[in-house]
């Protein structure tokens, strides 16, 4: 509870606020102190956990540029493959618009189709970031089993796009694009160093946007909607609250450190967990942005069955866990 709470929730970054709010005089129990000590603490705390995990997560990425996770995929085959690409998937950018031109990559070298949209998936929807924020708000058993069902959808999806052979959905310039093995030289520790710190402010650049919106969104739930509303729409007992869940965050475009906060406070408010993992998973795997761009690796066919077989995915992770999900509290 000590490194749930104080290291990865850092508690006491909300004690400290909360000392500052009431040097100024602001009234504890007002909403505007709510507001204010949920979104400080939240920006600080997500910032902090950003900055630490792209690091890591970018230095141990320098052992995997593409050339070299293309060769040892190569190695693989049937679902060992799969598995292998979803666990890959797990050390990459932190978004699906951001995975998508790994994923063109993988496709060009002649990697097995399934295979790579195992990748595809698990890359936005179960990265290291994830589990480690999860962990710091919804406690380590809730952040596993996240992993752990999102790892399950990236294989089985994988394998269901692998069956249906579709490799002519792939846009022609993909596919024949010429296939290039380059002898990339190991960088050092100081320029793995380097790339990682390199990774840290662009991801930052690019994400800080969206956690300031998700935030101050997140800020305003947990402290403005009344919590009857909230599980009168959302609690987990409602069966069409998963599906509104999933089809609210598809639109939308962030990463998980934008959407945790939200799904925090909804949850907070008596959202049912399924609920707010299906929106989570929504926004990061469904958003708009990366069909759109997906759409120009493949054919509308390809596209349609990746879109349903997420979606029906996440719809079935949701119910899950709005029936099972009080084991893990």
């Amino acid at each position: 509870m000590f490194i749930q709470n104080q290291i990865l929730g850092m508690k006491w970054i909300s004690t400290l606020v909360g000392m500052g709010l009431d040097k100024l005089g602001l009234d504890s129990n007002s909403t505007v102190y709510g507001i204010l000590q949920f979104f400080i603490y939240d920006v600080i705390k997500i910032f902090i956990l950003l900055s630490v995990l792209i690091f890591v997560i970018s230095y141990i990425q320098s052992y995997f540029p593409p050339e070299k996770t293309k060769k040892i995929l190569e190695k693989f085959k049937g679902i060992k493959i799969n598995i292998l690409a979803a666990l890959l998937g797990t050390v990459t950018p932190f978004c699906s618009c951001s995975s998508i031109p790994l994923f063109i990559g993988f496709t060009s070298a002649g990697l097995p189709l399934g295979a790579t949209f195992s990748f595809l998936i698990s890359s936005p929807l179960v990265d290291l970031g994830s589990l480690v924020l999860l962990m710091s708000i919804f406690g380590t058993k809730i952040a596993v089993a996240y992993v752990i069902v999102g790892l399950i959808l990236a294989v089985v999806g994988g394998l269901i796009i692998e069956k249906s052979n579709m490799e002519e959905e792939i846009e022609e310039f993909i596919r024949k694009a010429p296939n290039i093995d380059l002898d990339i030289e190991e960088p050092t520790t100081k320029e793995r160093i380097s790339f990682a710190k390199e990774k840290v402010l662009e991801t930052v650049k690019k994400v800080a946007l969206y956690i300031f919106v998700g935030v101050g969104i997140g800020a305003i739930i947990h402290n403005v909607i009344p919590a009857e509303f909230v599980e009168k729409v959302l609690g987990a007992e409602r069966w069409y609250s998963v599906p509104i869940a999933t089809a609210v965050g598809a639109p939308m475009y962030a990463d998980i450190f934008g959407t945790v906060p939200i799904a925090e406070s909804l949850f907070a408010k008596g959202a049912g967990l399924g609920t707010v993992l299906s929106f989570m998973m929504g926004v990061t795997a469904l958003s708009l942005p990366s069909m759109i761009m997906l759409r120009k690796a493949v054919k509308p066919k390809l596209l349609g069955l990746f879109f349903t077989i997420v979606t029906i995915g996440i719809i079935l992770i949701g119910y899950l866990f709005n029936v099972f999900g009080y084991m893990l509290i």
